[in-house]
């Protein structure tokens, strides 16, 4: 076959434009080396921020970090570390009283509602816009989607960066799992192999199969104590709704939200997910109504039961060498599905973010130490100092913290995060929480029926809003 010779114009042509995207490429990384905290901080050398966070071991991993930033940049930073609550409460009153104490407030995903709803969270587009501000090199794009984009943009605007990855994974006991009788014997009753769920079907079924009384035996051994084949937050507050929605109702199709933001609880849908919900808690703990995400991980450690979902960050500081005399006998999987709902997958979880308060009055100082929060150095020294972590960024999974016999638990992670989303932005989500969570929890214990629950659950949320989503 011929081929047509190009003309010398041509040819010239092609050269020039290589050159000049051969110049664009070391322009930009003469930029990029060019640029660094210390010279973006002169102007704000001296400066004080106070910076309000959650205390979990990922967050007392960060603190140490710290005196780095300050060290190159000179802007002190006072780093508060409050529990769960204490941080939404007393984070939420001092933006929305407008005082300014805090520069930047840890906001969960379903915070961000209401907060932007009062107005109170500076956009930070001018300060990425600014090259005196802006890292070149810090690759917004290899934060993860679809949490990042969720999370942070809204009516044009980026509100934030992501800091924290919170997320769902399913978690199993791999010892009993693998155990050659347990095995046979699963096989006998439901007809397949036992190996961790991929449906809900599958983990009912592991759930039946694993609960026992006291004195009959498990893996080859009697049982001291009841042993129960499921285990889930159950308390009528915390992240009981949360889980309940994103990791079931929704891979059953239903949600709370219809597309124009108007509750959308009493539909067959929910009424089916609700009834999965329910006989899970035929083979759960009977104190269940009792465990918050908080207790889950203590009573998993403790090893009464067979299989979880729960927050990986909690996971870490229940499956290493001494926290559990069960850790390392565990492993972990995707959150089931339900392959009969041919739409989206879901997994739940919380993406969270540090944001600068609008009344602060250091927000060019504030936002250099976000943004070095997120960057890539940052975050590789977050997973080596704690051996581990949650990504933000897809390249942190590549680091060696993240392989080897790690493995099992990070791929449940990213699986989670491939389809993990912000909550959408419902400035009356905690109220709407309050509403359902004992609903939600009537079920499990069979005080309500799924239909009743479900019938129930919409009158209440059309009360507080008609149409609930900014």
């Amino acid at each position: 076959m011929k081929t047509r010779p190009t003309s010398p114009l041509l040819r010239t042509a092609v050269r020039a434009a290589c050159l000049a995207l051969a110049g664009g490429a070391l322009h930009a990384a003469a930029l990029a080396q060019a640029w660094s905290y210390k010279d973006a901080a002169k102007p704000l050398a001296g400066q004080s921020i106070r910076v309000l966070d959650e205390i979990t071991p990922l967050q007392e991993t960060m603190k140490a970090l710290v005196p780095q930033f300050t060290a190159e940049t000179g802007i002190k930073v006072e780093y508060e570390l409050l529990n769960h609550f204490e941080v939404i409460n007393k984070g939420q009153a001092d933006m929305l009283s407008k005082r300014g104490y805090y520069d930047a407030v840890m906001l969960h995903g379903i915070q961000m509602g209401q907060m932007l709803a009062a107005d109170v969270i500076e956009p930070i587009d001018a300060y990425m816009g600014d090259k005196t501000l802006m890292n070149p090199a810090l690759d917004l794009k290899d934060l993860l989607e679809p949490a990042y984009g969720s999370l942070a943009k809204f009516k044009g605007k980026t509100y934030s960066f992501l800091n924290w990855n919170y997320n769902f994974v399913y978690w199993l006991r791999a010892d009993i799992m693998a155990d050659a009788g347990e095995k046979a014997a699963f096989k006998a009753k439901y007809g397949y192999d036992l190996a961790p769920a991929k449906t809900y079907k599958q983990f009912l079924d592991i759930g039946e199969f694993f609960t026992r009384k006291a004195g009959q035996m498990l893996a080859g051994q009697p049982l001291k104590t009841d042993f129960y084949g499921i285990l889930h937050e159950g308390i009528t507050g915390g992240a009981t709704v949360s889980s309940v929605w994103e990791n079931i109702l929704k891979n059953y199709g239903a949600d709370l939200f219809d597309a124009s933001g108007a509750p959308s609880f009493n539909t067959p849908a929910t009424v089916q997910a609700l009834g999965v919900w329910a006989r899970m808690w035929k083979y759960s703990p009977p104190g269940q109504a009792e465990y918050s995400l908080v207790d889950v991980p203590t009573v998993m450690g403790n090893g009464i039961a067979a299989q979880t979902i729960a927050f990986s960050d909690f996971v870490l500081g229940v499956d290493k060498p001494g926290a559990s005399p069960f850790a390392g006998k565990f492993t972990y999987a995707p959150i089931p599905g339900n392959p009969d709902f041919k739409g989206p997958r879901a997994a739940g979880g919380e993406p969270s973010a540090l944001v600068i308060n609008k009344a602060s009055k250091s927000k060019q100082a504030t936002y250099l130490f976000l943004q070095w929060m997120v960057e890539k150095d940052t975050q590789k020294k977050l997973a080596e100092a704690g051996k581990g972590g949650v990504p933000i960024r897809t390249s942190t999974f590549a680091l060696a913290p993240f392989g080897g016999a790690n493995a099992a638990f990070y791929g449940a992670m990213k699986d989670t995060m491939s389809v993990l989303k912000a909550k959408p932005k419902a400035p009356k989500i905690f109220e709407i929480y309050d509403a359902l969570g004992p609903i939600i929890q009537q079920v499990g214990q069979g005080k309500l029926t799924p239909e009743e629950g479900a019938k129930l659950g919409q009158e209440k949320m059309l009360a507080i809003c008609t149409k609930c989503l900014l």
